[in-house]
């Protein structure tokens, strides 16, 4: 099984956490789609050299968090939602938001001054690339 997960000793987060995320990252892309059926449980602690019951807890804090569903006997699949990538990108991009607005209150920024600054980004990151033409 081709997993493309990395899994870090040094990460200093919990492994499961580190796969909880991945998996975020996958579905978030389109790369497991809704339906779409997960390793199991022990194909994958096998793939990425961890015990079955780190992959345990990271699936079942997935399914509390309503991103798979646990079928025993059957597997583990993405929800059927069709939203569920667009859910979350959206919150893994909430979650950047978040930190900048926390450290722009420490710069004594304004919500105003970061939205100010990120439209600056942007003209810049396109005359110098010719990138981010979506609005």
């Amino acid at each position: 099984m081709k997993t493309q997960f990395i899994i870090s000793q040094s990460d200093g987060r919990p492994m499961y956490l580190q796969i909880i995320e991945q998996i975020k990252n996958k579905i978030a892309v389109g790369d497991w789609p809704s339906g779409y059926k997960l390793p199991s449980i022990r194909e994958f602690a096998v793939s990425l050299k961890v015990s079955v019951i780190t992959i345990k807890r990271a699936y079942q804090e997935l399914e509390n968090q309503q991103v798979i569903i646990i079928q025993h006997g059957v597997g583990s699949y993405v929800t059927g939602s069709e939203s569920i990538g667009l859910k979350m990108k959206q919150e893994e991009l909430d979650n950047y938001l978040l930190k900048v607005l926390k450290t722009a209150a420490l710069l004594g920024m304004s919500v105003k001054e970061v939205s100010t600054r990120l439209k600056e980004l942007k003209q810049r990151k396109e005359s110098s690339e010719g990138d981010f033409n979506n609005d």
